[in-house]
């Protein structure tokens, strides 16, 4: 069946082309990737040089933070600038019955204060290509449709609503691919198989022409690029699969990952009034799973909230618009909830008037002027994860403030307190001999905590 992308009309308002006041934004959200796993933020293992260039004239943050460490709750985050818990999707959204057993919605509920609604109201052009995962999976078939949550059009995998690429696998010296998430041809019209080393290339194929359809509309555009790379299963071309092990694997899922989404930054970069006039942002949803990617010297992997769970590399590219180039900022401490508003700044878009976000306007801090958020970052493991990757009893809640990281169970116990600027790699415990501030952050903590809808995190 040839895919049929879902297209709402754009909506009739004034052209607002290249107003300063409406840049283009490119949001690419890797999956599963490790801080360290670019080759510009440390992996000699592997080369990126597609997001490399952009790196090289923009700015490479090194303490942004993603508000989980699991896929749902971090893409809900980074899509409507408030803690997920608001929304009750604090783990990777499955099937209906486990959705209900860990105490969480079914979807992200479409009246959520969505940045893309936002722009889209402001005259923008919408497009979502890539995973989705926050509604629309296994056997939840009602779900909504990618493009109620103000996306004029929409391309995603199995776990979302609407037209879709779903994944042919091949292993060398196999002649005949095979088929995985089949069910998914019922989760909205329009589908089509291809390999899954290839999705990429098939999210860029149709971002592409999104983009140059905005362009001859004199439409600003919005886009998500969200690839289902490099989460496992590793799936890499036959030719690159080496000695098959699960660590040269990933490295050439992220290699083929870099090398396909280099068609949409040229694209980009080549055509002078974009280059000029377009912000790219590039960062992951989560830490990497053991084995697979590394969190550079960061503790803690995917689900746990130590550092390299949640820690997440970002680039912000826009020759235009940023005020420094390849430029590291080490200092500047903010979160995926800030960048919802910071971009409805960026682009003198209105707030949505029926809700507040959890994040802060940070535009200078984006553009290159540093400055970190005022609040401190709160976060909750996924009620699922009390135990995985080996370790036991994981902490429950955290919170980055200042230079101080503090983790504890839910109700206060077992307090963890680190000083990042001094340990980063979270490795000496310092609550007894700072048991004030231990206990300023644990109360504030327990504070957020509470303030959330619950999940069933402590009945798992």
């Amino acid at each position: 069946m040839s895919i049929a992308l879902i297209t709402l009309a754009f909506t009739l308002v004034p052209a607002v082309g290249e107003s300063a006041d409406s840049p283009n934004i490119v949001l690419v959200f890797i999956d599963d990737m490790g801080w360290g796993d670019f080759s510009c933020f440390g992996n000699n293992d592997a080369e990126t040089p597609n997001i490399d260039r952009l790196a090289s004239e923009g700015i490479r943050f090194e303490q942004f933070y993603v508000n989980s460490p699991i896929c749902s709750p971090s893409r809900t985050a980074i899509s409507t600038g408030q803690y997920p818990q608001r929304w009750k999707i604090t783990s990777f959204l499955n099937n209906r019955k486990d959705n209900k057993r860990r105490g969480m919605a079914q979807w992200l509920d479409p009246q959520a204060p969505m940045l893309a609604r936002s722009l889209h109201q402001a005259g923008y052009a919408t497009g979502h290509f890539g995973k989705w995962h926050m509604g629309g999976q296994r056997d939840v078939t009602e779900a909504p449709a990618i493009t109620e949550y103000g996306f004029d059009e929409s391309l995603t995998n199995f776990e979302g609503m609407g037209p879709k690429l779903l994944p042919l696998t091949l292993k060398p010296g196999q002649d005949k691919p095979g088929k995985i998430w089949g069910g998914a041809e019922k989760l909205g019209d329009g589908y089509r198989w291809m390999l899954r080393s290839e999705i990429t290339t098939g999210f860029v194929d149709a971002a592409i022409p999104f983009i140059d359809k905005a362009v001859e509309a004199d439409k600003p555009f919005y886009i998500n690029l969200w690839p289902d790379d490099v989460h496992a299963p590793f799936w890499p071309p036959v030719e690159t699969w080496g000695d098959g092990s699960k660590r040269r694997l990933y490295l050439s899922v992220l290699e083929s990952m870099d090398n396909q989404l280099g068609r949409l930054f040229d694209r980009i970069e080549k055509d002078e009034s974009l280059r000029t006039h377009t912000l790219i942002l590039v960062c992951s949803d989560n830490g990497p799973e053991p084995g697979a990617g590394v969190a550079g010297p960061y503790r803690g992997f995917k689900t746990q909230l130590y550092e390299g769970g949640v820690r997440s590399p970002l680039i912000a590219w826009g020759p235009g618009l940023m005020k420094k180039q390849n430029h590291v900022d080490r200092q500047s401490v903010f979160s995926a909830i800030d960048i919802a508003p910071t971009l409805l700044k960026l682009t003198n878009t209105s707030f949505p008037e029926d809700a507040e976000f959890d994040g802060e306007p940070l535009v200078n801090t984006l553009l290159g002027e540093g400055g970190s958020r005022k609040a401190p970052i709160f976060f909750r493991r996924p009620p699922d994860r009390d135990s995985f990757y080996g370790e036991d009893d994981l902490p429950d809640l955290a919170v980055r403030s200042g230079k101080w990281k503090l983790l504890c169970e839910y109700d206060g116990t077992e307090v963890e307190l680190y000083d990042l600027s001094n340990d980063p790699s979270e490795s000496h415990n310092v609550a007894q001999e700072n048991s004030v501030i231990a206990r300023k952050l644990t109360k504030s903590l327990l504070s957020w905590h509470q303030s959330m809808p619950p999940d069933n995190g402590p009945n798992l």
